[in-house]
């Protein structure tokens, strides 16, 4: 059997393996901060969606081709109704048609044949993938791009008159952050509302936080809110970070203090509560929010959840589907791109339409030292308020040697501290040395576990929370890389009275090098579909500070009042800065399409860190494309890039002719498609390159073979202006852009181009390079990816 085939089985059983251990362990869809169960519920055929019965029935566009509403969505609700009261839980009118009911299998398969009806499937459950950050991208985009004095980014006031829609698990309007002091009034596009529930009053809405929305299952406890009103967290910390008011002197317990302030401070914000406090979220919810944004006025929407790795499927996708109908009315859609990484193939919400965040980290360090004998330093990591004495006082030792005389334990077990696996006798008044490679345990069950046992403190040994801090309050733990880990046990090997003590945590900033992707961002190619290059954008993700709900004392540290910020680490936290950033462009060109500013999001991106060297992985590798798309995002080029790539809703109907959808389905989907339109009998997944986006995946690039792409870009600068190509070319292939030069007019507005690229080396390895046009002002770069496969 050939090696391709068996490194390619290996690798897809590497994500299944993955995914079926994150299925049955706390992970952290905001990063070890917000233990949420991730429980597989995401597949829309999973047993919890068949065990409470509902099925999403999507009919495609509200009205007809002719601009008539449809009469078949009220016939089939009314059918099913006469039938039995309360079977219909959600309907989708404004921006689409469908509904959420109750249905057998049998009624929901019948209905699926019904013409004008698009897809049936499950209702899923979705899960969410959970300051200094805009000082950081600030100094960031100082280092490639210096900002027109005529028209600086001005982060006091970015996105006034702009509304930031976010679907989330809802909002704490008390938030300083959402203060509404000095703001104008509503905008006059706003026509949404401000729904009352528990601990929620209409009073609870002002001109920041400007509309509320819940949705209930009326016959279910599960995920029925009763309230807009944030219980966990999450919601308000995303909002904020999007749209939030400067608050000067934030902190989480001191730790990270300064000014925290959303992307766009001068937006609006309404609030979709569609998750309950442990992360679900209902695809009906999601598509009934969808629904409801499109009618409200929302200029953008955000949505920090998503599915969980595996081949797309657009026409039973909640998100897909709601943002398919959002853009089309207008509005961009932000999502994030999940945190499966850092395997490859994992990255979500990859539907074209949508702009798809990874996460990076900022220039700020959580660093928690460990002193050894002879104080020795090593810099360790998380956040701890220990109160262990400065002094290494505190005899160490490795869980190896701690490891419990019973035969039945594994040595592998002791290694990693899993609890039952270690002595008592062996580990009382000591600190502890531990791995963390059993997947299984989280470190504060380890620790938990260890204090009955009189441990006194412990160091883990983990690269990638080293890199994303977690929260111990006030237990005495550390995190350390796996070379500082080695270091630590030779010490305690080659001393018989080895000692230490673990400092609490301290910010280090200026940290350097910065950004580095987030190891749990997933990663690109897109699954099944390799032509379409994702994620789009990457953006701070890693222990981001912001707002809090002020009475969740599960955060408090003892004898301290609960926390008004709190720091989490996920795409979760990357996505609103993006949305605030698109906000802020929609704030300076309200006609701008939103693939408009999605390409000029993308188009002016950094790939430099704060080393004046290309931005890095978690491992210390060179980061692509498939790692973090265009670039770390810019805050002043996208108010001016210059030249942007317009994507048209019909572009992106020939995309789902190109991956196998039949024009009987998309006619249900688009109503302003022409009648006698068809797709191409030339339409395969390779088309999908031809798609006018701000990136380039070409896939089958056999040796010695070429294809060619044609793109079109868009003046939006100076009306006389000339552009240059510039290409960066990667070894193994040619890439010839024809005409090389575009001169625009002020009648010359669009010009297409043509990208050759041949393949003239044998290479098993995808290759990467990029596209800028050029003037003396503006740079609109455009990666590219070229496989064999």
């Amino acid at each position: 059997m050939p090696k391709g085939f068996l490194d390619i089985v290996s690798h897809y059983c590497k994500i299944l393996l993955y995914i079926e251990i994150m299925r049955k362990t706390y992970i952290l869809f905001g990063l070890n901060l917000l233990l949420i169960l991730f429980s597989g519920e995401v597949n829309a055929a999973s047993a919890q969606s068949e065990s409470h019965g509902v099925y999403i029935v999507y009919m495609g566009a509200s009205v007809l081709p002719n601009g008539a509403p449809r009469n078949d969505h009220a016939q089939l609700i009314s059918s099913l109704i006469k039938r039995k009261k309360n079977v219909v839980l959600q309907s989708y009118t404004n921006g689409f048609s469908g509904f959420a009911a109750r249905l057998s299998e049998e009624d929901a398969k019948s209905i699926a044949q019904r013409p004008g009806v698009v897809s049936v499937f499950p209702d899923p459950v979705l899960q969410l993938h959970t300051t200094r950050s805009w000082d950081f991208l600030e100094y960031e985009t100082g280092l490639k791009i210096d900002a027109s004095p005529n028209s600086p980014f001005d982060s006091s006031s970015g996105g006034t008159n702009t509304i930031i829609g976010i679907l989330d698990t809802g909002i704490w309007p008390e938030a300083e952050s959402f203060t509404d002091e000095d703001i104008g009034p509503i905008p006059s596009h706003w026509k949404g509302k401000c729904m009352e529930g528990l601990n929620f009053t209409s009073s609870n809405c002002n001109k920041k936080v400007i509309g509320a929305r819940y949705y209930d299952d009326p016959n279910s406890n599960e995920h029925s809110f009763g309230t807009p009103r944030d219980e966990s967290g999450h919601g308000t910390h995303v909002a904020s970070t999007a749209a939030g008011r400067p608050v000067s002197g934030s902190s989480y317990y001191d730790l990270a203090t300064g000014t925290a302030q959303g992307g766009s401070p001068g937006s609006r914000i309404a609030m979709y509560r569609v998750c309950v406090a442990g992360g679900g979220c209902l695809g009906s919810a999601i598509l009934k929010a969808f629904d409801d944004a499109i009618a409200d006025g929302v200029d953008v929407l955000s949505l920090s959840l998503g599915a969980s790795p595996g081949e797309p499927d657009f026409a039973n996708d909640p998100v897909a589907i709601g943002a398919f109908h959002a853009v089309e009315k207008g509005i961009i859609v932000v999502c994030s791109a999940g945190n499966s990484g850092p395997l490859a193939t994992t990255v979500v919400n990859v539907a074209p339409w949508i702009l798809t965040v990874a996460a990076t980290t900022i220039d700020r360090d959580f660093e928690a030292d460990i002193i050894l004998g002879g104080n020795k330093v090593i810099k360790g990591g998380g956040i701890n308020f220990s109160d262990l004495k400065k002094s290494p006082v505190y005899p160490l030792v490795d869980g190896t040697s701690a490891k419990s005389d019973t035969n039945k334990i594994d040595v592998a077990d002791a290694r990693n501290c899993v609890p039952g696996s270690l002595d008592d006798n062996k580990v009382e008044g000591k600190i502890v040395l531990c791995e963390n490679k059993d997947e299984v345990y989280a470190p504060e069950e380890k620790f938990d576990t260890l204090k009955t046992q009189g441990a006194i403190g412990m160091v883990l040994i983990d690269n990638n929370q080293r890199q994303a801090p977690s929260k111990y309050g006030t237990f005495p733990i550390a995190v350390v890389t796996e070379k500082d880990g080695a270091e630590i046990l030779s010490y305690i090997k080659n001393n018989s009275n080895s000692l230490g003590t673990i400092l609490p945590t301290v910010v280090i900033p200026n940290y350097k090098p910065a950004p580095v992707v987030g190891y749990f961002s997933s990663r690109g190619p897109t699954f099944g579909i390799k032509n379409l290059l994702k994620p789009d954008i990457a953006a701070p993700g890693v222990a981001i500070l912001a707002a809090w709900p002020s009475n969740d004392t599960k955060e408090a540290i003892p004898k301290r009042e609960p926390p008004k910020f709190n720091i989490l680490s996920g795409t979760s936290m990357a996505c609103p800065h993006v949305s605030g950033l698109a906000a802020v462009v929609k704030s300076q060109y309200p006609t701008w399409s939103p693939s408009a500013i999605r390409s000029a999001i993308m188009t002016t991106a950094i790939q430099i860190n704060n080393l004046h060297a290309p931005i890095q992985t978690e491992t210390g590798s060179y980061a692509s494309p498939y790692d973090i798309g265009a670039g770390e995002i810019s805050l002043s080029g996208p108010i001016q890039p210059g030249l942007v790539y317009e994507t048209e809703t019909i572009d992106y109907i020939k995309f789902l002719c190109n991956i196998g959808y039949d024009i009987k389905m998309i006619k249900n989907i688009v109503s302003t498609l022409p009648s006698n339109f068809s797709c191409s009998s030339n339409s395969d997944a390779d088309s999908v390159s031809y798609m006018n986006y701000p990136s380039i995946a070409i896939s089958n690039l056999r040796e010695n073979e070429s294809k060619k792409v044609n793109r079109t870009v868009t003046n939006v600068g100076e009306d006389e202006s000339i552009y240059t190509a510039i290409v960066e070319t990667p070894n193994g292939v040619e890439v010839e852009v024809l005409p090389n030069k575009l001169e625009f007019t002020k009648d010359r507005k669009k010009i297409t181009f043509q990208v050759t690229f041949r393949h003239n080396a044998s290479s098993e390895n995808d290759l990467f390079g990029s596209i800028t046009w050029s003037n003396e002002k503006y740079k609109v770069r455009s990666p590219f990816v070229v496989s064999k496969a």
